[in-house]
């Protein structure tokens, strides 16, 4: 199987796809879409609705000559080139995520819980996003340990410092000679990345000093991860890989989002638990490869 994948250059939508194409163990290439002017992006909505398929809103895209078995993408920016490809090549369209604003006659549309997808056919309903974390060999404990992500503001969740604080004293408390290990990621404030600083964590990476991402490292390793709620990605990852318990780390009280919908889901479910101060052991991990295999159905 040879799968297209449309990227929009963000790589927590392009990583959904990649993490598809490789639990079907298919060869896949990528590439890049993006519309000429936000104007023929909102155009793209209205041609949608009227089913009227075109290439020319996007920036040096023409038809393609290899043969794909399927084009696969997420993000707004890719669902109506994932379409219009699709009809040109003759071939099945699949979605990672729920395509809001255009119509819901892709092949396959994986969707996430949390955006309360209709109930379809085409429609695949998931706890969380793809992903398929890989380990890169940057952290190695000597002794029993425990990870810490942290990741940053977004535009419906404010990192509140103090509460931060008080997680972290309650976790350097509670796993007492345990190695304890930490990263940041693109989104950490300055703020945030002093306050951790402050701490003696045996591992610490600040992303915007030393860009890597020991995520997967800390899922093979720690017998507990506790990652910041402001992202579905990580949280996702957390879930899909490892044996390590998962702890969310709340950062506000705003329980109305997205993020807080698709934590409490998946602490019902038994994947994680949203940190109170205690630990509650939840380690159940999601099978994506049986996820994709739909699209073989």
């Amino acid at each position: 199987m040879r799968i297209l994948i449309l990227s929009d250059s963000r790589k927590g939508h392009l990583n959904q796809s990649v993490a598809f194409a490789e639990y079907l163990e298919a060869h896949y290439d990528i590439l890049p879409v993006a519309f000429t002017c936000r104007t023929l992006k909102l155009l793209s909505y209205v041609l949608d609705f009227f089913k009227i398929y075109t290439l020319w809103l996007f920036k040096n895209l023409e038809p393609l000559h290899q043969t794909y078995d399927l084009i696969v993408s997420a993000g707004s920016g890719t669902y109506y080139a994932n379409k219009t490809l699709a009809r040109a090549l003759n071939i099945k369209s699949v979605t990672m995520m729920l395509p809001q604003g255009y119509r819901y006659d892709f092949d396959l549309i994986f969707a996430q819980e949390h955006d309360h997808p209709p109930r379809r056919t085409n429609i695949v309903v998931l706890p969380a996003n793809f992903s398929r974390p890989r380990p890169q060999g940057l952290f190695t404990p000597k002794a029993p340990s425990v990870g810490i992500v942290i990741g940053g503001d977004n535009a419906l969740l404010k990192m509140n410092k103090e509460r931060l604080k008080n997680q972290l004293d309650a976790i350097f408390q509670r796993f007492q000679g345990y190695e304890i290990a930490l990263t940041t990621s693109p989104r950490t404030s300055k703020e945030i990345e002093a306050l951790v600083e402050s701490y003696p964590f045996a591992y610490r990476v600040i992303f915007s000093q030393t860009p890597i991402n020991p995520i997967a490292d800390f899922l093979e390793h720690c017998e507990v991860v506790f990652i910041t709620i402001d992202s579905t990605s990580m949280i996702s990852e957390a879930i899909g890989y490892g044996t390590s318990c998962v702890e969310v780390l709340p950062l506000d009280e705003v329980k109305n989002t997205k993020f807080f919908a698709m934590a409490q889901n998946l602490e019902q479910e038994g994947y994680l638990h949203l940190f109170d101060g205690t630990v509650a052991r939840r380690n159940r991990k999601i099978d994506f490869k049986r996820y994709a295999q739909e699209i073989g159905k």
